[in-house]
């Protein structure tokens, strides 16, 4: 199976009956497209686009370790372990109820290769080189320790590893950043500073050996080599 057929198995499993959250990550429910059209000016091609540009790191047939923080629901990356049937894959997130809808998910998908674990991005508890892939999907403008963040994954990725994922990216778009300023910062969704195109671009520059960043519209994705 394809990322682009992984991705679209996202849209299927959630369907008409997805939440509020599921459909807009998966631009799959009419509320979820509104969001997705009006704050990050994006239909479902571009929601493709950039959800392909943030699982790239990960390949089609990986059969290692893999971290990914946080987790969420899982609806984006659950089709995609789905097919990784030889890889050993812990996810963690700081919510419990995030993680129990994921771990619920994964059941449902019957995927027994992966673990959950409750816990903080800023302290991870695993050992230093532990995973060869570290995944963070729409986690970073979250995290309200971001060098913490950026220190753990950095810490517990393998030399020669990926760290690839996505993340909002200030700058990039003007409706989103003013959504983001006026309703997500007050509302306590996103946490500041945001990073732009360019100064994520320089500081994982800093950090990794091989870097590639790309954007759509106000949604910045990488993937790096450690």
């Amino acid at each position: 199976m394809t990322r682009s057929e992984q991705i679209a198995g996202a849209y299927r499993i959630t369907g008409g009956s997805a939440g509020f959250y599921d459909g807009m990550m998966t631009y799959s429910t009419i509320p979820g497209k509104a969001i997705c059209r009006l704050v990050w000016n994006m239909d479902r091609e571009k929601n493709a686009a950039y959800l392909e540009k943030a699982l790239a790191g990960i390949p089609e047939d990986f059969s290692g370790k893999l971290l990914e923080v946080p987790v969420g629901t899982g609806v984006l990356s659950l089709p995609v372990y789905r097919e990784l049937r030889n890889a050993d894959i812990t996810c963690l997130d700081y919510s419990a109820d995030m993680m129990n809808a994921a771990k619920k998910r994964a059941e449902q998908m019957n995927i027994r290769n992966v673990r959950f674990l409750q816990g903080d991005v800023g302290r991870l508890p695993f050992a230093e080189e532990s995973f060869d892939i570290v995944l963070s999907l729409n986690g970073f403008h979250a995290f309200p320790d971001k060098e913490a963040a950026w220190r753990e994954t950095f810490r517990v990725l393998k030399k020669g590893g990926t760290f690839c994922g996505c993340f909002y990216i200030r700058g990039a778009c003007r409706r989103t950043d003013w959504f983001i300023r006026h309703v997500y910062v007050p509302g306590g969704f996103f946490t500041p500073p945001f990073e732009t195109l360019e100064s994520l671009q320089q500081r994982l520059s800093g950090l990794y050996a091989s870097v590639q960043v790309e954007h759509v519209e106000g949604i910045g994705c990488f993937r790096c080599v450690k």
